[in-house]
């Protein structure tokens, strides 16, 4: 027979229980929101940067806070709060401007006010060809198992960011455009993998990205599982996670 003692102690220990997963999950909703968030890599278009099967947390108070700093995005206010300009260079997640459930992950190369083109796969800002520096080629998978050789550039900004682009064709679709002229309030976009991107360039489909809808700065990869592998498969862990590219920053 059950006392009543017996049953206040279970009842206490469920409110207990319950109390604290609530509590759990609030503090994990103010960090997601207002501090880091976490994504995944699901395309090549930021290769060598970042790689398919990437996982990474993103600032979310880099650039101070919009409406879509929040879950589902609540139209509370316009404009940002507490706003801070990201610099050039920066890997930052943002919404589509085209599709606010859509996420975006590129680096920022255009400021407001810029003036950017593309000549013969060369970027150039207000005219200037950016400094760039030949590195070794690397085999790349074509899509049909056949590896073949891409080039890499190392890219430097004006302001001194360096990173690493592939250019996997020659005259490809966007390595000659218009100058594109960045509106105001926006920032232009590109992909590092630059033939395989639909970034800024793409006004149909991209195009200049508010400063709204920027999100966050990508920061550092806490874990990363090569293609075709499920980060749940904990089993295929020793021999599918890449290791060596665990707790790394973006740059």
């Amino acid at each position: 027979m059950t006392s009543t003692s017996d049953s206040k102690k279970k009842d206490g220990g469920f409110l207990e229980t319950a109390q604290v997963i609530f509590q759990a999950l609030l503090i994990a909703l103010v960090i997601r929101t207002f501090l880091f968030q976490p994504f995944n890599i699901p395309s090549g278009s930021m290769k060598d940067t970042l790689l398919i099967g990437d996982y990474l947390f993103v600032s979310k108070y880099s650039y101070g806070y919009s409406r879509f700093s929040f879950p589902f995005s609540p139209d509370l206010f316009s404009g940002r709060v507490f706003g801070s300009q990201p610099t050039r260079g920066d890997v930052v997640v943002f919404k589509l401007p085209r599709d606010h459930d859509v996420d975006y992950i590129k680096r920022v190369i255009g400021l407001p006010g810029d003036k950017i083109q593309m000549i013969d796969g060369w970027l150039h800002i207000n005219g200037q060809p950016v400094q760039r520096e030949r590195l070794s080629d690397i085999e790349q998978d074509d899509g049909t198992g056949r590896l073949v050789p891409v080039k890499r550039w190392r890219e430097t900004l004006p302001n001194g960011v360096s990173y690493t682009i592939l250019d996997m064709v020659d005259n490809g679709f966007y390595d000659n455009t218009p100058v594109y002229e960045v509106p105001l309030g926006h920032y232009f976009m590109m992909g590092d993998n630059r033939d395989n991107s639909a970034d800024s360039r793409v006004l149909s489909q991209v195009g200049y990205v508010p400063f709204e809808n920027l999100i966050g700065k990508a920061q550092v990869i806490f874990f990363s599982i090569k293609e075709g592998g499920a980060a749940w498969q904990i089993w295929n862990w020793p021999w599918m996670v890449r290791w060596d590219r665990l707790f790394t920053t973006v740059n």
